[in-house]
């Protein structure tokens, strides 16, 4: 289910260069702590059962439970896309729905025209290294492609007939658009909903900056304000209350370029910006401040650039920035190859053992690969515990789950709610209620034997993890340090710009302020792009003072650029809102 990205935060810290070092220390402890649960982990959970419960229902009333996996996989859609506006999850969940069928429908004809094990676990290798590929670079969020491979691994293996197709392939539509909108029903209540969370995330972190800004706060609270201003940018037309969190992030964005306390009138007030946050986050009105310094410029500003996204050549723009995370080159190439090998490696052992199900060992190593060797063994880590626990819980539900099918469907319901309550919490203990629940998904089909399901679980989920990670080990990501010399160049030549157009008085507002967000959004890449190098193994030293002293160089010119704007007469109409 979802699962929430974690970053090491080596660079948090900075460290002076370091020899070049093949394998650096896994953590294991902080690998399995629990950290605090998502501020909306209830939205994913809720709208999955709701998403479920129609199908099932409808299945059980009908008699045909044994279709539950068709209509299952257009369900699970409505797990993706809540951290996005209304208009923008609109777009992503329909692509998601239809990347869902596309890949159920590969599998299927597979399935329908060979019985071989090796053709099989190859094709669903490479399945789940293309799903791999494409969550990443369309930056889908959680649950990424793990679900996504989860229904077209186990579509593999599941007996199929050609004619059977298109009526399985219509309960997966049509379970997906029912979860379309049940996702997207929200809006006719509260429908700047993602934006109010957004914003007040980026105030959260900006008063954290402002009460103490070291560069792992200011950091935090540039990725908050640059998420709030995405958000804010997909989320259509401007409304009034979209209007006042545009002046809201303008504050939090003052708050985290401010040199730090004592700077004057660029000094923030944390308590203050808590308060924006708390009310921002409610159901009451959005808060309305005072206006900051820049604040006509930058509502023009992003008025313009929602403006220039809506256009032909803007739409062009979005499509080549995804065409380049896919082409030759791309960093996302490394992990492609790692989750191919680990996924076929895998399968391939399970099936050499005899095991009658190695889709789950290729489930299991798809779902290790993350941005690096570090994360991926976190996760390998919280997997095989959260699996080996969930066996535990399925042998205690499973006399439960069997006293009819209506108990059966409630239980699938219960532990489809409680891993998307817990899994934010970490990874290992939302896999304690997902275990259940797949091996649940079985008796939908019939009744297995216990120990036969226990047993195979157990034996996939070890060699899955182990066969995932040597994978991990084996394929090299040299690319992550060249990732971190170009968002290096990246982060010079957005400074560069943001300093000529902050001096230059012929420059117009929209281009000012499209600067400045530019070298924000190129600190964001930097730090991500260094936090994701200083996990991988086999390469060379990171340069950790240019890292450091790119970082400290932009912060000092957002922080100059913010201090010299002032409210101009180029958006009087903005203004006076």
């Amino acid at each position: 289910m979802s699962d929430t990205p974690v970053r090491p935060g080596r660079l948090s810290a900075r460290k002076l260069p370091q020899p070049p070092s093949a394998v650096r220390g896994l953590p294991l402890a902080s690998a399995l702590r629990l950290s605090r649960p998502s501020d909306t982990w209830f939205k994913p959970a809720l709208s999955v059962v709701v998403a479920s419960a129609v199908p099932h229902l409808t299945l059980l009333a009908l008699g045909r439970l044994d279709l539950v996996i068709y209509t299952m996989a257009g369900s699970l859609c409505a797990l993706y896309g809540h951290g996005l506006p209304y208009a923008r999850r609109a777009r992503a969940l329909a692509g998601v729905v239809l990347g869902m069928a596309a890949g159920l429908a590969l599998s299927l004809v597979t399935a329908s025209l060979t019985g071989s094990t090796a053709v099989l676990v190859a094709a669903g290798a490479l399945l789940a290294a293309v799903q791999k590929v494409l969550c990443d670079a369309t930056r889908i969020g959680p649950p990424g492609h793990v679900i996504f491979t989860f229904v077209s691994s186990a579509a593999l293996f599941a007996p199929q007939r050609l004619g059977q197709i298109p009526g399985h392939l219509a309960l997966t539509l049509g379970a997906g658009a029912f979860a379309w909108l049940v996702a997207l029903a929200p809006a006719l209540v509260r429908r700047e909903g993602p934006e109010r969370r957004a914003v007040a995330r980026a105030l959260e972190a900006a008063a954290v900056c402002a009460a103490d800004p070291g560069p792992r706060h200011r950091g935090a609270a540039a990725a908050a304000v640059h998420a709030a201003w995405q958000c804010l940018l997909a989320s259509g037309r401007p409304t009034p209350v979209r209007r006042s969190l545009e002046r809201l992030v303008v504050h939090a964005e003052a708050a985290f370029v401010a040199p730090g306390p004592g700077a004057g009138a660029t000094k923030a007030d944390p308590e203050r910006l808590r308060a924006w946050a708390a009310r921002t986050r409610g159901r009451g009105p959005v808060p309305t401040p005072p206006p900051a310094p820049g604040t006509a410029e930058e509502l023009y500003g992003i008025d313009a650039e929602r403006a220039a996204l809506r256009v032909r050549e803007g739409r062009r723009a979005a499509r080549r920035t995804l065409l380049r995370r896919l082409g030759p080159g791309s960093p996302l190439a490394p992990v492609a190859v790692r989750t191919l090998v680990g996924c076929a490696l895998a399968g391939y052992l399970c099936a050499a053992l005899g095991v009658g199900r190695p889709y789950w060992a290729i489930v299991t190593a798809a779902s290790l690969y993350q941005a690096n060797i570090t994360l991926s063994w976190n996760r390998t880590l919280q997997r095989t515990l959260g699996n080996l626990l969930g066996v535990l819980v399925f042998a205690a539900v499973l006399p439960l789950s069997r006293i009819s099918p209506l108990a059966l469907v409630c239980c699938c319901l219960f532990f489809g709610f409680a891993a998307e309550a817990l899994i934010t919490r970490n990874y290992w203990l939302g896999s304690v209620a997902v275990t259940p629940m797949a091996l649940l998904v079985l008796e939908f089909g019939g009744a297995h034997p216990a120990g036969e399901l226990i047993g195979d679980r157990v034996l996939d989920t070890v060699l899955g993890a182990a066969a995932g990670f040597l994978a991990a080990t084996l394929v090299t990501n040299r690319r992550a340090a060249g990732r971190v010399e170009r968002a290096l160049d990246a982060t010079d030549r957005a400074r560069a710009a943001a300093e000529r157009a902050g001096t230059d008085p012929a420059v117009a507002p929209a281009e000012r302020d499209r600067a400045r967000r530019t070298l924000t959004a190129s600190l964001v890449e930097l730090r991500e792009a260094g936090d994701t190098a200083a996990g991988e193994w086999w390469q060379r030293a990171l340069p950790e003072q240019r890292l450091l002293a790119a970082e400290q160089a932009g912060h000092r010119t957002l922080a100059a650029t913010a201090q010299r704007c002032g409210p101009t007469a180029h958006a009087p109409s903005i203004g006076a809102e």
